[in-house]
């Protein structure tokens, strides 16, 4: 085990953030940490970096233990170039490479046999199992792997002080990345990065060796990154067994029977109760009264299962629907400053459909968003068409309104009651209608400024990263409205879970053009994949990957190789032991033999769960 804690507590002041928080971290591991914001996940990450002291419980850390800590927006500051700077995570193999060229260059002018000789031998032996440790050859290789798939290709002379501060954080994590610790802890490391390097960290945190704590509101990257989620809630912390998507599912089964139990229970009492009451003055049963009495006593009280606070309430709705074609561009040219972001771009939207607009950070999917919305001789606005826009940035709220004036200055026909019960729908309540716009947390300003979107009435939604600052429930409720939301939807988003929830069709920007897709996201993906291997193949000469194949690797490629082809003839082996029962229970004779027919029903069920098997880990290995 890498970090225990027991029976841990602590606050600030009077105030209690959590206790009783038992878990253990273990080797290899990945593990999520999820809860509502204030709920303590980056004091538990302190705790375990021994930045704070646990006010109870006892946190025990493997001795020399080494963790890498991302925080939510920390990179680091240095006048080196970005590439020179990963080398000097690697500055003892890079010495060690340069020290046995010299020593070989030695050991060839070292006359042998000889004490020297044996001496120089033994010290390039040494030195050759410590290379071949650290595989120190390959360096610049790790290096460059990690940099281009982080989205660094380009800019290896770039000054680490020059880069953005999204940069720097993506650059702090490559470091981390190549650094290795037995324990990588990532708080919201999803953050900066665009799909496609998202698709790749996922890829690279499959194969890392240590441990990881990830803290992420990004609820694909956490299906595809770990297998158990620790959850704070209520001042406690659950464990669920599996990632993201199997967490919803045993939560929900958990409160149900602890539902269950406390309701059970809080009957046995009251009917225990009423017998003491009517009983107990009795002389005929005060007796059994009693030991009523003592069966209260000694029974274990059970706690009511907290029921989390309900997730805003989103709800879009219009009152005039546009004509069938919502939205016509041809040959669009779209620039920034002197960068052409779109040249000769086409798409058309038709009433209804909900289409998600995907790309690279920088290829313009929000300057698109806006640009329909003001206006442009090459995009066709349908009639009756009215927008609704969403920033993520919220520059449309005003930060010296409070949160009430600022939804009834829009919407002056409301009564007071209207617009508090607005904004209590979308998770504003009494204690914030009085506070400033500009004193708002990034996630009070979202909802309000989805309030307002949701007032206006639009049948046409332009959305710009509307899941960004929203907490997991805030976004599973803004997921659900607009499911049911009639008209047509224009997104742009990161939020991967979000795109596959709602987008039926995708408008991907890359290399200045816009490619439509006529499908869901997971489709798309599969479809990019495609082309891709396509383009690979077409490339025989060109070296395919930056990633060296040791002979490790290319063993267990052919352990994979041979493990599917046995799997593959299992799975066809019980396939037709499956037809050869199926054949026997349609058989008059058997069917009328009770005994045979159990005894094939259950035969055929091991079978079909021996089958279950096998294809899942067939899917695992392809």
């Amino acid at each position: 085990m890498l970090v225990t804690l027991d029976g841990v507590a602590f606050g600030y002041s009077d105030n209690l953030i959590f206790e009783k928080v038992s878990f253990a971290l273990n080797e290899s591991e990945r593990v999520g940490l999820i809860g509502a914001n204030g709920e303590g996940k980056t004091t538990l990450i302190k705790l375990i970096l021994s930045e704070l002291e646990a006010d109870a419980g006892q946190i025990a850390r493997k001795n020399g233990l080494k963790i890498g800590y991302l925080e939510q927006n920390g990179g680091y500051e240095s006048g080196k170039s970005v590439y020179s700077e990963m080398l000097e995570i690697f500055r003892e193999e890079l010495n060690a490479v340069e020290k046995i060229t010299v020593l070989s260059a030695e050991l060839s002018n070292t006359p042998y046999p000889g004490r020297d000789y044996d001496v120089l031998s033994a010290k390039i032996e040494s030195l050759n199992k410590f290379i071949s440790a650290r595989d120190c050859f390959n360096v610049e290789v790790k290096i460059k792997s990690v940099l281009n798939g982080m989205g660094f290709a380009k800019m290896y002379d770039r000054v680490i002080d020059t880069l953005s501060g999204g940069e720097k954080t993506r650059l702090k994590l490559a470091r981390l990345l190549l650094e290795s610790p037995d324990l990588l802890i990532l708080d919201e490391p999803t953050n900066h990065l665009d799909i496609a390097t998202l698709f790749w960290l996922e890829e690279y945190l499959q194969t890392f060796n240590g441990a990881i704590l990830v803290v992420s509101h990004d609820r694909y990257f956490l299906d595809r990154t770990v297998t158990r989620i620790l959850e704070i809630e209520n001042k406690r912390l659950i464990s669920y067994t599996g990632n993201y998507s199997k967490y919803k599912i045993l939560k929900a089964e958990r409160f149900a029977r602890l539902l269950k139990e406390y309701e059970a229970q809080q009957e046995e009492r009251a009917k225990l109760q009423d017998y003491v009451d009517r009983n107990i003055v009795r002389a005929t049963t005060a007796k059994s009264a009693q030991s009523r009495v003592k069966q209260l006593e000694r029974m274990e009280i059970l706690e009511k299962p907290f029921t989390p606070p309900k997730p805003p309430a989103f709800r879009f709705e219009f009152n005039v629907s546009p004509y069938e074609q919502v939205l016509d561009i041809f040959g669009l040219n779209l620039m920034r400053g002197d960068k052409k972001l779109i040249e000769d771009g086409s798409l058309s939207v038709r009433r209804g459909d909900k289409l998600a607009i995907v790309g690279e950070n920088g290829t313009g999917k929000s300057t698109l968003l806006k640009e329909i919305l003001r206006g442009n001789q090459a995009i066709r606005i349908g009639r009756f068409v009215r927008f609704a826009y969403y920033d993520q940035e919220s520059v449309n709220l005003n930060g010296e309104n409070t949160v009430l004036s600022e939804l009834w200055e829009r919407h002056v026909g409301y009564t007071q009651t209207e617009a508090r019960s607005a904004l209590a729908r979308c998770g504003l309540f009494a204690e914030d209608m009085r506070k400033k716009v500009k004193l708002l947390s990034g996630g009070e300003r979202a909802k309000l400024a989805l309030c307002v979107l949701e007032c206006e009435q639009g049948n046409v939604l332009l959305l710009d990263e509307p899941t960004n600052h929203l907490d997991l429930p805030a976004r599973e409720g803004l997921e659900k409205a607009l499911k049911k939301f009639d008209g047509t939807l224009v997104f742009v988003s990161h939020d991967r879970y979000f795109i596959t929830s709602l987008a039926d069709k995708i408008a991907e920007i890359e290399d200045g053009k816009i490619n439509f897709f006529d499908c869901g996201y997971e489709s798309y993906n599969a479809e990019k994949k495609k082309l891709s291997e396509l383009e690979n193949n077409n490339k025989p000469n060109e070296r395919k990957s930056v990633y060296h194949r040791s002979g490790k690797d290319r063993a267990e490629e052919e352990r994979i190789k041979q493990r599917i082809k046995k799997l593959e003839a299992q799975i066809a082996e019980c396939e037709q032991e499956e037809r050869e029962i199926n054949e026997q229970l349609a058989d008059p004779a058997i069917a009328s033999d009770y005994i045979k027919v159990n005894e094939l029903l259950k035969k055929l069920e091991g079978i079909k769960l021996q089958i279950d098997k096998f294809y899942n880990e067939y899917g695992d290995m392809i």
